[in-house]
């Protein structure tokens, strides 16, 4: 994401999703490396049609096949969403947000804040610095307030099974 403000307000255009696409993605999600054998059979499509179709989602940007990890099995075991209230455009400083590689998730949002921005971090020691010395620092922050995980209860991507 770039500081460009016309570019941050682009906005896709939601494509229609067939019961198909919706059970491809949710099989993707179980087993991200489910062969397209495997999901040609589950869904009664040819394993071509299902390629086309799988390309087609992760081009239009409607999906993605990643690897998803604990953070404390990789040694970052201070996790914290930051609420930041803003003076000025949100569009300008999420962006420069989503420049800071400890940052993995922001939402513009209505309420008490402008912004939730989800971190990861290797330690308080870390979470302090990327607060003192990355997020506070960006001009048009007015405010934040940290909160620090204590335990995650629940965390899920299943959202393809959803329907309309």
């Amino acid at each position: 994401m770039t500081a460009d403000p016309d570019r941050a307000e682009a906005v896709r255009t939601p494509r229609g999703l067939d019961a198909v696409d919706r059970s491809l993605i949710s099989l993707l999600q179980e087993d991200g490396r489910t062969s397209f054998t495997t999901l040609a059979k589950a869904v009664g499509l040819s394993e071509g049609a299902v390629r086309q179709r799988v390309q087609r989602l992760l081009r239009d940007g409607t999906m993605q096949i990643v690897a998803v990890t604990d953070p404390l099995d990789v040694d970052l075991a201070r996790q914290a969403m930051v609420g930041i209230r803003v003076n000025g455009d949100l569009h300008v400083v999420a962006a420069e947000l989503a420049q800071l590689p400890d940052v993995h998730y922001i939402v513009l949002c209505a309420g008490s804040f402008d912004l939730l921005v989800e971190v990861i971090c290797r330690d308080d020691e870390h979470l302090l610095q990327l607060l003192n010395d990355s997020i506070r620092r960006i001009e048009g922050i007015a405010s934040t307030e940290t909160f620090v995980y204590l335990k995650l209860a629940k965390q899920t991507y299943a959202w393809g099974n959803i329907t309309p």
